[in-house]
């Protein structure tokens, strides 16, 4: 792996327990990370997120040189329904709504043209957030890699669909 090939995208879709099991097992995805993106402060906890306006969000490192964003947002839209607003699942709230945060302004064009690509897919448009990553909070420990220390915990996610190319 060349450092020099990691890129970054930060990506909202519910509950991030399942996001970040999910991710995890994709193909050139090198690290995860569970936070809180977007919102109206600087600094929060899971507990204060319905006054704070943060979205559970994973941050996902990948290297470029394995796979591409264009390919991280098609497993992302595989895993949540982009026309739902501040839900997914049976998690209701603005901390659970979908959105796609960039960091570098150049992923910008290839975030429009997979949303456009997946708009044509759904009756109803697509709500999925989409902006510059503002703030993230990095989530409580015990929030990290939920999934693989509680194996029966919840997921909204099929995780199966990861091996699905």
């Amino acid at each position: 792996m060349d450092s020099k090939n990691i890129r970054e995208i930060y990506l909202a879709g519910g509950c991030f327990w399942g996001v970040q099991a999910y991710f995890d097992r994709i193909p050139g995805v090198v690290e995860t990370e569970v936070g809180y993106a977007n919102g109206n402060t600087e600094q929060t906890t899971y507990h204060e997120l319905y006054k704070t306006g943060h979205a559970e969000t994973v941050h996902i490192k990948y290297d470029a040189g394995e796979t591409t964003l264009e390919r991280i947002l098609e497993h992302y839209f595989k895993v949540i329904d982009p026309t739902v607003l501040n839900r997914q699942g049976s998690d209701i709230g603005t901390q659970y709504r979908t959105g796609i945060y960039y960091v570098d302004p150049a992923d910008k064009a290839i975030i429009d043209e997979v949303i456009a690509k997946e708009a044509k897919k759904y009756d109803k448009p697509i709500v999925t957030e989409v902006g510059e990553l503002k703030n993230f909070i990095k989530a409580e420990e015990y929030h990290q890699e939920y999934l693989k220390k509680n194996p029966g915990g919840y997921c909204h996610i099929d995780l199966s669909l990861a091996n699905k190319d």
